[in-house]
């Protein structure tokens, strides 16, 4: 039987100093692997170094890692995907322990873990962002990773084929996330260690604005697999300000039998009104999810977990790693 076949992916976007050191050290972790570099419109000599270092370079041009993402996934045919940034800041050698765990237990993906005390590497800001991202996210859909924002994970066929893409940018790491949580997919983290930049290479996430980006999908995809507490929280607060609104109006109808204030009692009732439709959109939708959900997870069951081209055992594939 053969080995698993496994794909290095390696989202890039100006990063000369940096990717012939990332494709080198992948190659020397995982023999036999192919690595994969998709240039995101570098203005530098990303491609020339990355194809001299031995790797498979492709062109993305729609700007920004999730369509970089998106296009690997669509494009590259394996058993074991390695996704990792090439800014040469995670630990090669942790590779072959990450698909090993992937292989050994059956799971649709590794989160590796940054484990740092370099300052440079992990700026506070960033740092703090993560936690309070990762935090909100574990508080909606359940607390099985302390570090969502991690850009070294590896994936099965099965995840990598059924997962609907939809994030353009930095905001891919949450739409992975989310989606094993929301498929209760077996997936596992484990602590790997992370280091600063090399000379030359900068960093292209923007703390504040990408920060943006992360929430506003978090709160997409709160809408989208979580309507019903969406819609309520909508509703109770359309609930809780009709009722603020319409006390003065019920004041003054207790005192005197009069309301003088027409338009106020107007507003307080389409306020009522809102929330008792937020919460009829929520109930409609959290059906619709269901749906939906069945079917991605239709769409999940129907891949193989190897390629047709590619039938190892778990026997096979636990000596491989």
């Amino acid at each position: 039987m053969l080995s698993p076949r496994i794909a290095v992916l390696i989202p890039c976007y100006n990063e000369e100093a940096a990717i012939g050191s990332v494709v080198k050290d992948f190659h020397a972790a995982l023999h036999g692997a192919t690595i994969y570099v998709y240039d995101n419109n570098s203005r530098d000599r990303t491609t020339e170094v990355a194809a001299a270092a031995g790797a498979v370079v492709c062109l993305e041009p729609l700007q920004g890692k999730g369509n970089v993402v998106r296009r690997m996934f669509a494009d590259i045919e394996a058993d074991v995907y390695v996704l990792v940034d090439g800014d040469d800041t995670y630990h090669a050698p942790s590779a072959p322990g990450l698909v090993h765990k992937l292989l050994t237990e059956n799971l649709d993906m590794v989160n590796g873990a940054r484990v740092t005390d370099i300052e440079a590497a992990y700026r506070r800001g960033h740092r703090f962002g993560n936690r309070l991202l990762t935090t909100l996210v574990s508080s909606v859909f359940g607390k099985r990773t302390a570090d969502m924002l991690s850009g070294y994970r590896v994936f099965s066929r099965r995840f990598v084929k059924s997962f609907p893409a939809l994030a353009g940018g930095f905001e891919i790491e949450t739409e992975l996330t989310v989606h094993a949580l929301e498929m209760r997919m077996p997936f596992a983290e484990v602590a790997t260690p992370y280091k600063d930049r090399p000379v030359g290479s900068h960093s292209k996430l923007s703390t504040y604005r990408d920060g943006l980006r992360i929430l506003l999908m978090i709160g997409r995809l709160v809408k989208e697999e979580r309507p019903l507490q969406a819609f309520s929280f909508m509703a109770v607060i359309f609930g809780l300000a009709a009722v603020i609104v319409a006390a003065p109006v019920f004041a003054t109808y207790f005192e005197t039998g009069l309301v003088p204030r027409l338009p106020t009692a107007v507003f307080a009732v389409a306020l009522m009104l809102l929330a008792f439709l937020s919460l009829t959109c929520g109930l409609i939708l959290e059906s619709v999810t269901r749906g939906r959900r069945e079917i991605k997870r239709l769409a999940y069951l129907a891949q193989p977990l190897f390629s047709a081209l590619t039938p190892p055992s778990i026997e096979t594939a636990r000596r491989s790693s």
